[in-house]
């Protein structure tokens, strides 16, 4: 895991840090807009802000739920099996240390929050309670929203955060990833005073979301094994929280559907119906389905043979995800991998988005309904990493297949890149054949000799 910082952790809450960061807030209510005062990491992150909340004085966390929807949630999220660890490692400690424990999903909303008892009171009045949304999208700059939108730790002291409302708060988050298929399951934060930003706060976090992701991978593992019986004869229980069912559409020419630890390679046409069937979970008559899922006139009879041989497969595998009909209409949620890259894209969180992308949407679909979606997401997530322009991303972005003709964005990579770059030389070989290939106009690489 990659920390965020650009100065030592221990002078985060120092008078001066936390000095800059003030004079940025009172720079921006003046409508001066940011100086280079504050670390990078939070700047950048500001900016993302400020898309969604041009006033900070405005930010503030929102519930999301009703208290039975959450429980019903937590119960039902992965997170749920490794809640034992982080009680264990992180909440015990906490309860008479003045720090606060936070477990959140992976949009940024908080599920589980314990430790010193006093501190939860004051939090309350911030609404960092179980049931919040602490994505940036609502509350700005916070070390759990940031840590997800950068897929990295993080630490903001104080000032540094978005939100007026926060200042007198430090926190430490870490985001926690599935072992099986290293997407986002959540985030684990610790939140308190200026001991939140502490060097060895940040270890053990870290240490403790290895220990949670580990024991997440065991608890799966037991999952497929043959259930045990107990002395009394009954088998004993396996947790059920373990897994969201999933759908994998990018990048390939057929999905691969995830349910109850089992994986399924679908045939083209069954990931189309299959990824419609999760897009609309109010359910499709047939006729909607030919009209989305067929480029050219079909019956609704070729859909419902189609559906019976889809839910077939699925019910040969054991899969907890048969469609069931009138109309056609999934039993439970499916995660679409494409709609959490959009998730992402929309809470301006495109580094996240970028992480998980394989590539295009189904590329050999020629479904109408999955026409569109390749094209929102994959033109939603290059404008998004062209209008970000950080060298990282910009070059993640280049070393996807799709970019490989793309020469205003190779072109942005020579500009944003430093010149004494090792990563230069490759970015100005690509440029100059995009030019012999396509005929493009010269570009950086050939019309500045400091660009060589």
């Amino acid at each position: 895991m990659t920390s965020s910082r650009s100065i030592p952790v221990a002078e985060l809450s120092s008078v001066v840090v936390q000095r800059k960061a003030r004079a940025a807030h009172e720079a921006l209510s003046q409508g001066e807009g940011l100086d280079g005062n504050l670390r990078g990491m939070v700047r950048e992150s500001w900016l993302r802000s400020l898309t969604f909340l041009p006033n900070p004085a405005t930010a503030s966390a929102r519930l999301f739920c009703s208290e039975e929807e959450l429980e019903a949630y937590r119960q039902a999220h992965p997170l749920a099996a490794i809640m034992p660890v982080i009680h264990r490692l992180l909440v015990q400690p906490s309860l008479d240390s003045g720090m606060l424990v936070a477990v959140g999903d992976e949009n940024g909303r908080l599920l589980w929050v314990d430790g010193d008892r006093e501190l939860r009171r004051r939090a309350e009045g911030m609404l960092f309670v179980p049931g919040a949304d602490w994505s940036e999208a609502t509350v700005g700059t916070s070390a759990p929203g940031t840590a997800l939108a950068l897929e990295r730790s993080v630490q903001i002291a104080g000032a540094e955060h978005f939100s007026p409302q926060v200042h007198p708060w430090s926190c430490t988050a870490v985001p926690l990833h599935d072992p099986d298929s290293g997407t986002v399951l959540g985030v684990v934060d610790i939140t308190g005073t200026a001991d939140a930003v502490a060097t060895h706060t940040l270890s053990l976090v870290e240490a403790t979301v290895a220990a949670a992701e580990a024991q997440l991978s065991i608890h799966r593992l037991q999952g497929r094994l043959p259930r045990t019986r107990t002395r009394r004869g009954r088998a004993a229980r396996t947790p059920t929280a373990l897994y969201r069912n999933s759908l994998q559409i990018l990048g390939a020419d057929h999905g691969v559907v995830h349910a109850g630890g089992a994986a399924l390679e679908l045939s083209l046409r069954h990931a189309e119906l299959l990824t419609l069937l999760a897009l609309h979970p109010e359910g499709l008559t047939a006729d909607q389905l030919a009209t989305m899922a067929y480029p050219e006139d079909a019956s609704g009879t070729t859909v419902r043979a189609e559906m019976l041989r889809l839910r077939k497969v699925l019910a040969e595998h054991g899969t907890a995800i048969v469609p069931q009909s009138r109309p056609y209409r999934l039993p439970a949620e499916l995660v679409v991998d494409a709609v959490q890259v959009l998730n992402y894209l929309h809470r301006g969180a495109h580094r996240m988005a970028l992480a998980i992308y394989r590539g295009p949407v189904l590329p050999r679909s020629q479904a109408p309904a999955i026409t569109r979606l390749r094209s929102e997401v994959s033109t939603l997530l290059r404008d998004a990493v062209l209008t970000d322009g950080a060298p990282d991303t910009v070059l993640d972005y280049l070393a996807l297949p799709e970019a490989e003709y793309d020469a205003e964005a190779w072109q942005l990579a020579l500009r944003v890149l430093p010149g004494r770059s090792p990563r230069r030389a490759a970015v100005v070989a690509h440029t100059e054949w995009l030019e012999a290939e396509l005929g493009a106009p010269p570009s950086l690489a050939s019309s500045s000799p400091k660009f060589r």
